[in-house]
């Protein structure tokens, strides 16, 4: 399961580093939900890529999720690891930013949808 856990996490990257927000929008459920550290939640497959397209427009990119574990239960799969991304400092320079990640996502016919993604 861990190759085809680090797959999902790579195809969330690559649709996100592509800004293809449409294509990030496919990858939650329409129950999904997003909640960033020390935000508030964001609900729903569009709302989560308008949120995402919102970080985008600020200057962040090159995001980078590495699994480091993986939990099968049923039709719930738990996806645990570290992101990382860069984004204008205060300053106005790039700066690197990561922590620990959180994707919970449920089997919808062949494949999986994010129902909870989380990160501090």
């Amino acid at each position: 399961m861990n190759a085809q856990s680090q797959a999902i996490a790579d195809q969330w990257d690559q649709t996100f580093n592509k800004g293809d927000t449409s294509g990030l929008s496919k990858l939650y459920s329409e129950e999904g939900q997003v909640i960033p550290a020390g935000g508030s939640p964001v609900r729903g497959a569009q709302a989560i890529a308008s949120f995402f397209a919102d970080l985008q427009a600020k200057g962040f990119k090159d995001h980078k999720i590495t699994v480091q574990d993986a939990t099968t239960k049923g039709d719930t799969l738990i996806l645990t690891g570290r992101w990382r991304l860069n984004g204008p400092s205060e300053g106005g320079s790039t700066q690197s930013y990561g922590g620990n990640w959180v994707n919970v996502l449920e089997r919808q016919g062949d494949g999986w949808l994010t129902v909870l993604h989380t990160w501090n």
